[in-house]
């Protein structure tokens, strides 16, 4: 009896058809050509909200320092972060560089700041990257402008 149903289970497992395993390659490759392209963009667009967060971050410490005091504040990109005058300010983010620093004998009222990310998407990375100044506030890709 037990040798019976032994053949009889032999007989019933088969596995899978190649046509069968084919489709379902075939439906993982076309998945995988839409998540890719979406996934790279993404990938862009974080790296352009990086250069926006830092841009914003110094240009908010640059308007409190004018708020205390009137000499040129100096930005710079240390090991540990973005600095104010030698005082740290942020952490900055991977790939954001500063492209425009507050020019010489600049006032609260004319003030520009500028970064950009090269690795971002082309918005900010080809077209003037991020800028942030006492006039304008936050400009992105060919308006911004120091």
């Amino acid at each position: 009896m037990m040798a019976r149903i032994r053949q009889h289970m032999a007989k019933e497992d088969k596995g899978f058809t190649l046509i069968e395993l084919l489709v379902v390659m075939i439906i993982i490759g076309i998945l995988a050509a839409i998540a890719i392209p979406v996934f790279l963009n993404q990938r862009k667009k974080a790296e352009d909200s990086a250069a926006k967060a830092d841009v914003s971050t110094i240009g908010k410490e640059i308007a409190t320092h004018y708020v205390d005091s009137t000499s040129t504040p100096s930005i710079a990109l240390a090991a540990s972060g973005w600095t104010l005058d030698g005082q740290r300010i942020g952490d900055a983010s991977a790939n954001v560089t500063l492209k425009a620093n507050v020019a010489a004998g600049a006032k609260s009222t004319n003030w520009c700041v500028s970064v950009v990310n090269n690795s971002g998407d082309k918005t900010t990375a080809t077209s003037g990257g991020v800028s942030y100044s006492a006039k304008d506030g936050m400009q992105i890709g060919s308006d911004a402008k120091c």
